[in-house]
């Protein structure tokens, strides 16, 4: 008996979903262009949608603008696949938003809403830090979770989230999981004898077409800074979705006045210093530039270096029990190892506090590199804790972290 190759299976499922929802949905917009002013174009138009399988469910996210900026009709989807179903203990909830259930104070267990409209969820250490924020909870339109029980995905039932922000805490830092649009569906694996299948029941897709091309996105509130910053932002996730673009370009965009609030935002920070050189006191090297320095409350910098949103291979190489870093991200690492050393030399960090007045000791290194759909939770953030002081994120992490903030 042969099972199906994630490629086939693959090409089933988008086979589906374009003869079952895209299509129709397409066709109905066709019919009547007057919902394309506030149609969420990215259902149709997406920069990129993630398809998670395990043995129950079936999922699609949907990652993109909001509006429409050309038509209805792409040119090129990516997508990326995530194959768990071959593993009956994943959690698939904890796979998507990659907050592991073993973090969460709570034992109560309940299943997530089949639909969920600006859902908040923290963990008690996070909602705790949210609050140290300042965040007004109270006047935000949404439905939060206090003490947040384990949530996992109701069987033999449809799941839809929009616009969910999960949070949690790693290492003393806030960490976001922006959900835009979730689809979860359930899902039957049958035997055929001589391969395998998946049967999937997209019956309540033809029920929802009309709803969905109506439907209006929930932006966060119209305040003249915000509505100043989202375009922004919009023009960040554009610039960096271009291959053309390459690293100091990145680090160009982001150090511009107009585009400096995605640092402080997305890094927590008081202020931000760019390619400042700093040179070695004790030993006879090369200059070392980190792309940011960004000072914290506490009056200490991190370095933050920026690397291509498009990587060259696969992330994780190597066999199961064995998996490491590719040898392209493993160099990315290497480089900011230098940083670390730099300023284990006090005379360095006196160098640099009398030089460019940034004060750093022990700074946490935070590479940012490739898409959320480039990494498995499942395995790189188990190998990410075996480097000291090193945090890898992705820009879709980056961007999810200023994102809610909006919304708050």
């Amino acid at each position: 008996m042969d099972a199906l190759t994630d490629k086939q299976l693959l090409m089933k499922i988008i086979d589906i979903f374009t003869d079952t929802y895209w299509n129709p949905l397409r066709d109905f917009l066709t019919k009547y262009p007057e919902y394309l002013r506030t149609f969420p174009a990215f259902i149709l138009n997406p920069e990129h949608i993630v398809v998670y399988m395990t043995k129950d469910f079936l999922a699609i996210e949907y990652f993109g603008n909001e509006g429409l900026k050309k038509n209805i009709t792409p040119d090129t989807i990516g997508v990326t696949f995530f194959n768990y179903s071959s593993n009956p203990q994943t959690d698939l909830l904890e796979e998507i938003t990659g907050i592991d259930n073993s973090s969460i104070t709570s034992k109560v267990i309940l299943n997530i809403p089949l639909y969920s409209e600006d859902m908040v969820v923290p963990t008690n250490e996070a909602f705790d830090i949210l609050i140290d924020l300042g965040w007004n909870f109270m006047a935000e339109n949404a439905f939060f979770t206090i003490n947040r029980p384990i949530f996992h995905f109701e069987k033999n039932n449809y799941t839809r989230i929009i616009n969910g922000r999960f949070y949690d805490v790693k290492e003393n830092s806030l960490k976001t999981r922006h959900i835009k649009w979730l689809d979860v569906i359930p899902i039957n694996v049958l035997d055929k004898g001589d391969e395998l299948d998946i049967s999937l029941d997209l019956e309540f897709y033809h029920k929802i077409i009309e709803i969905d091309a109506s439907y209006m996105y929930p932006l966060p509130p119209k305040e003249d800074y915000k509505l100043n910053k989202l375009p922004q932002l919009n023009r960040f996730i554009e610039f960096i979705s271009d291959k053309n673009n390459n690293e100091p370009q990145i680090t160009n965009f982001l150090n511009m006045p107009e585009n400096r609030f995605i640092l402080t935002m997305g890094f927590f920070g008081k202020y931000i210093y760019c390619q400042k050189s700093c040179q070695w006191q004790s030993e006879d090297k090369k200059n070392i530039i980190p792309d940011f320095f960004i000072e914290k409350p506490n009056g200490y910098s991190d370095i933050i270096e920026f690397k291509l949103p498009h990587l060259k291979s696969q992330s994780i190489v190597g066999r199961e029990n064995r998996e490491t870093f590719s040898a392209e991200i493993h160099s990315y690492i290497s480089q900011t190892r230098v940083y670390n050393n730099y300023f284990h030399d006090p005379n360095n960090r006196e160098w640099v506090l009398n030089t460019h007045g940034i004060r750093v000791h022990n700074p946490k290194r935070i590479l940012v590199i490739g898409r959320r759909w480039h990494f498995s939770n499942e395995e790189w953030r188990e190998i990410q804790a075996d480097f000291q002081n090193l945090e890898i994120m992705t820009y879709d992490d980056l961007i999810d972290g200023v994102t809610a903030q909006f919304y708050m």
